[in-house]
């Protein structure tokens, strides 16, 4: 399957505390384009970090007192990683990359893949994009998408299944799938469960087809691929980030810095799931760094107890999921329990039968998405709208930031209640 690249950020949640202004971001996992579309005004290098507003309201400051990320290696399956940007210099490691899949990997033909790896590890050296995990490393993976023309260089570029496998082969502990198709493949979530089975976390963006038909995209539907939403600010959904019961978890993914075009000259503000996801992937590291010895198991445990939420923990919702990733939460509580290692919290989602209930099975090559409208930089549903399945509010941040000491710390187990992402 040749899978198309979330771009961009959306959605936002408050910061934590109260002398700090009240604009949180959690947004969920992203996926569509490569290549974002720029929403905002460009900002030169020296000044984007001013931008980067989910770093207050995720309160990243404190975080980085505790955790840094450093030791854990992330692979970024996307359109190549530039390792030269001033933000990755020493942060990519090409040499790391099996064989079989490096062609070209520092050769990023949209900037999507360099925008994920700034946004997970970024050192924000030359006032660059701060990453939320700085001290993690990059493993880059470069898989075909539509943008990439030249029929020679799609012949030599690895599809998202052989990446996939690759990366479950490695060093990396997550893996962060900033793409997606609307088409299923069985490869690709034969590949997707190999990862898991090595104890791999595999983010994937939801998509971004919300407000355009609300298509349901791969890998993220995928058993064992923690489907990521965006959110604004203002702890609203972005009306474009696609719902459905495969969302696991949100994640801030509107108005988010990227550079704008492969000059990696200048930064635009984006809108995607695909930041979203860049940001849960970071949020993963920043945790496992502190706890080597945790599995993949407990680490996504971890998340889904602290993240914010104001709807039940044993009933996700279909915008949200378990609600906004929240790392500073497992941070702080040094007496965390992150439950029994081998035990899959979303394991009555991800054992169910595969294929259970798909209607569009093939192989494609995916297009780009369209840009948002004006109306989805918003923030979509309202406050007040809530999902027909599980009832959970489209806005969660606002009542329940980082900063809001209100939400306790959840058990280590719990039931996943929501039928097979499939269905």
């Amino acid at each position: 399957m040749k899978p198309e690249f979330s771009q961009g950020a959306s959605s936002a949640y408050r910061t934590r505390l109260s002398a700090r202004r009240l604009s949180a971001v959690c947004a969920a996992l992203g996926v569509v384009v490569i290549g974002s579309v720029a929403l905002g005004p460009e900002a030169a290098a020296s000044d984007i970090q001013s931008k980067q507003w989910y770093l207050d309201a995720m309160g990243a400051d404190e975080i980085w007192k505790y955790s840094t990320g450093k030791g854990v290696k992330v692979a970024v399956i996307d359109s190549g990683v530039n390792p030269n940007t001033p933000s990755l210099r020493g942060q990519v490691l090409v040499d790391e990359v099996p064989k079989s899949v490096a062609y070209h990997v520092t050769q990023d033909y949209n900037g999507h893949g360099t925008d994920m790896a700034e946004l997970i590890a970024g050192t924000g050296a030359g006032g660059g994009v701060k990453g939320l995990a700085p001290g993690a490393k990059i493993v880059p993976y470069r898989i075909y998408e539509s943008s990439l023309k030249d029929p020679k260089e799609k012949e030599r570029t690895p599809d998202s299944t052989t990446a996939i496998r690759a990366a479950a082969d490695s060093d990396a502990k997550i893996i962060n799938m900033s793409f997606a198709s609307p088409y299923y493949s069985v490869d690709e979530e034969e590949a997707v469960k190999y990862a898991a089975s090595k104890g791999k976390l595999l983010f994937a963006g939801i998509g971004n087809s919300g407000g355009d038909g609300n298509k349901g995209q791969y890998p993220a539907q995928d058993a064992h691929a923690i489907g990521v939403s965006a959110i604004d600010e203002s702890g609203t959904v972005a009306k474009f980030s696609t719902h459905g019961n495969y969302v696991d978890l949100a994640a801030p993914g509107v108005a988010i810095p990227a550079w704008c075009d492969t000059t990696f000259t200048k930064y635009c503000v984006k809108d995607g799931t695909s930041a979203a996801t860049a940001i849960a992937s970071a949020s993963a590291a920043l945790i496992w760094s502190v706890h080597p010895d945790w599995t993949a198991n407990q680490v996504l445990r971890a998340l889904i107890d602290t993240a914010a939420r104001t709807w039940p923990k044993d009933k996700p919702g279909t915008y949200l999921g378990y609600g906004v990733v929240r790392p500073r939460r497992v941070l702080i509580n040094k007496n965390i329990d992150p439950g029994p290692a081998n035990v899959d919290p979303l394991a009555k989602e991800n054992g169910t039968a595969d294929g259970e209930g798909e209607d569009a099975k093939g192989t494609s090559t995916p297009t780009p998405s369209a840009k948002p409208s004006a109306g989805d930089k918003a923030g979509g549903q309202t406050s007040a709208a809530k999902t027909t399945d599980s009832g959970d509010h489209t806005r969660t941040w606002v009542t329940i930031g980082a900063a809001a000491a209100v939400l306790l710390l959840a058990g280590a187990g719990f039931a996943v209640l929501r039928a097979r992402r499939n269905a």
